[in-house]
C-alpha cells in the first residue's frame, strides 16, 4: 500500500485550478486535489488507495491509454471524453496522462470543457438565428409583395364572376395567399420592439399548461416541477406564452397519444448567455419521454422548415427561438430516446 502524501505536496496540488489525480502501477489512487474532488464528486479520503475504475467506472474509457502510458513511458491526451458520473450528471473533459518517476505512477489532468462547449454552441445558435432572420427578412419582401397583388387580382376576378363553381377557384387562391402571408409573418415575428413588464414566469407556464392540457390526448400527462423562489422577470407575457406553448406542443407531438411532459423551473447565478454574463437567470425545461430527435436533425431543428414529421410545418421552433432571443435569452435542446429536453434560458434583469 502506498503512503499518504505529505502536507506540502497536498497543498501544492490543492492550489492548482485543474483537476489532478495520481495513480500508481496498480491503478490505485494515491493523490487527488480539491479541484478533482469537485469535478468527480468524490473526496480524496474516500478515493485514497481505491482502484481508479472501481471507484469511478466512467473512467474505464481511459484503461487503454493508461496501460500504454505505463508500458511505454509516454504521455497521452484524450480529447472530449463524455463521462457519465451519475444518473443525471454527464461531463465532457480533456484528459492528459503523464508518466511520473520513470512511469511507476501516472498524473491524470482533467480539464472540463462543458462551459466552453456550451458557450460555443450558444454563439452558434445566436449567429444561426440572426442569419436566418436576415434571410427571411429579405425573402419576405420578395414573397409578400407578389402575394398582395395575387390576392387583389383574385378578389377583382371574383367580383366579375357570377358562377359559384368558378368563384370557388378564386376563394382557393385568396385562402392560399392568406396562408402564405401568415406563414411569413410568423417567421418574421413581431415587427415592433417587444415591450417588457414585470412578469410572473409561473403564471405564464400555468397559462401554457392549461392551453396544452385542453389540446392534449387523454393519455398525455403534463407535470409541474417549479422553483417558487424565482422573482419576476422583464418579459412580454403574450410572446413568452407563445414561445413556451410552441415547445410544449412540440413535446405533445413527440409523445403522441400517451406520454409524460414535465415543466420545470430553476435559477442559476452568474450565468453566461452568448457573450453576456447575467447575475441571475431562469431556466425553464420542457421535458418529454418521447422517442427523441433523430441525431441528424438535432443540429438543424431551429432552422425553418426542418421537421421530423411529414405533416409538420417546421416553423414552431424557429418562432420560439426568435421570441426568446428578443428577451435576451436562448433555447437549447438535448435529446436521446426516452428523454428530450428543451431548455429556455431567460435573464432575470432587463437587458
Amino acid at each position: 500500500m502506498t503512503e499518504q502524501p505529505t502536507t506540502d505536496a497536498s497543498e501544492i496540488l490543492d492550489s492548482l485550478t485543474g483537476a489532478v489525480v495520481v495513480i500508481d502501477g496498480e491503478r490505485r489512487i494515491t493523490r487527488m486535489n480539491a479541484a478533482a474532488e469537485s469535478l468527480l464528486h468524490v473526496s480524496s479520503r474516500q478515493a485514497f488507495g481505491e482502484r481508479l475504475t472501481q471507484l469511478l467506472p466512467a473512467l474505464a474509457v481511459l484503461a487503454d491509454p493508461i496501460g500504454q502510458a505505463f508500458a511505454e513511458g509516454a504521455s497521452y491526451t484524450e480529447r472530449e471524453m463524455r463521462l457519465a458520473l451519475g444518473p443525471e450528471r454527464t461531463i465532457t473533459v480533456d484528459c492528459a496522462i503523464t508518466p511520473l518517476d520513470g512511469a511507476s505512477s501516472l498524473l491524470l489532468e482533467f480539464e472540463q470543457l462543458d462551459r466552453h462547449l456550451r458557450i460555443s454552441r450558444e454563439n452558434r445558435l445566436i449567429a444561426q438565428n440572426q442569419a436566418i432572420r436576415e434571410l427571411i427578412r429579405g425573402l419576405a419582401h420578395e414573397i409578400k409583395n407578389p402575394l398582395g397583388g395575387l390576392r387583389g387580382a383574385a378578389q377583382l376576378l371574383e367580383s366579375e364572376l357570377s358562377d359559384d363553381d368558378q368563384k370557388e377557384y378564386t376563394r382557393i387562391i385568396i385562402s392560399e395567399a392568406d396562408r402564405l402571408r401568415t406563414l411569413v409573418n410568423g417567421l418574421l415575428g413581431p415587427e415592433s420592439r417587444i415591450e417588457h413588464s414585470p412578469t410572473n414566469l409561473h403564471e405564464v407556464l400555468e397559462r401554457v399548461r392549461h392551453l396544452a392540457s385542453a389540446e392534449a390526448p387523454a393519455g398525455v400527462e403534463i407535470q409541474r416541477d417549479y422553483d417558487p423562489s424565482i422573482p419576476l422577470l422583464p418579459a412580454a407575457g403574450d410572446q413568452l406564452i407563445q414561445a413556451l406553448l410552441n415547445l410544449v406542443r412540440n413535446a405533445m407531438q413527440a409523445v403522441g397519444d400517451s406520454g409524460r411532459i414535465t415543466l420545470q423551473t430553476r435559477t442559476h447565478r452568474r450565468f453566461t448567455i452568448g457573450d453576456r454574463q447575467h447575475r441571475l437567470v431562469a431556466r425553464v425545461n420542457v421535458i418529454d419521454n418521447g422517442p427523441g430527435i433523430a441525431p441528424e436533425l438535432q443540429d438543424q431543428i431551429f432552422y425553418p422548415m426542418v421537421t421530423g414529421r411529414a405533416e409538420g410545418s417546421g416553423i414552431g421552433l424557429p418562432i420560439a427561438q426568435n421570441l426568446v432571443n428578443q428577451h435576451g435569452g436562448l433555447i437549447e435542446c438535448t435529446s436521446e430516446p426516452g428523454r428530450t429536453v428543451f431548455t429556455v434560458w431567460l435573464p432575470l434583469e432587463e437587458a
